[in-house]
């Protein structure tokens, strides 16, 4: 009796533990401020000379009840250099680690490479994810502005010894 008694104590207290922790139902909006970014985009580059480089989508969506905002992307055509790999697959989840938290976010693509980041919303329009500057070797960010319909966004690096930006690739494109 004294088990059976126990183990109901241990199971009631661990039960209790779990919901305790649990993160807040989806009725609750961690991403308001970045409900712009969500639906189905086309995305192209552009060279120099002005001439589409990469054509592809992305599409940014709730997952798992709400609680993450999720980009798959993808890209569809390429022209470029022939050791050049076009078939560029990523995934970048954003997230709160819990209510009241600031919203995060974690890329990671189909090269090996992984970044985390800070996400604000300096506008109702534009999103700005910043890498952790304490991270030896490059700091990056990425931005995604709306404006006029078209989602801009741009992948920029920022080297310890500069004190500028650099934009690694811009795309733009409208909603699908």
């Amino acid at each position: 009796m004294k088990l059976i008694v126990g183990v109901l104590t241990v199971l009631s207290v661990g039960t209790i533990c779990v919901f305790a922790q649990s993160p807040p139902s989806s009725g609750d909006d961690w991403f308001k401020s970045l409900s712009f970014l969500e639906g189905e985009w086309s995305a192209g580059t552009q060279s120099a000379a002005g001439a589409p480089n990469v054509v592809g989508s992305y599409t940014f969506r709730r997952e798992l009840g709400g609680h993450v905002l999720a980009r798959h992307s993808s890209s569809v055509s390429c022209k470029g250099p022939t050791d050049f790999d076009c078939e560029h697959r990523d995934l970048l989840y954003i997230f709160a680690e819990g209510q009241g938290h600031e919203l995060k976010a974690i890329y990671f693509d189909n090269e090996g490479h992984v970044i985390h980041y800070s996400v604000s919303t300096p506008t109702p329009s534009r999103a700005v994810l910043l890498s952790d500057p304490s991270v030896p070797g490059p700091q990056f960010r990425l931005v995604y502005e709306l404006k006029d319909k078209v989602m801009s966004g741009k992948f920029q690096m920022h080297m310890p010894a500069s004190s500028e930006w650099k934009s690694y690739l811009e795309w733009s494109g409208a909603k699908r």
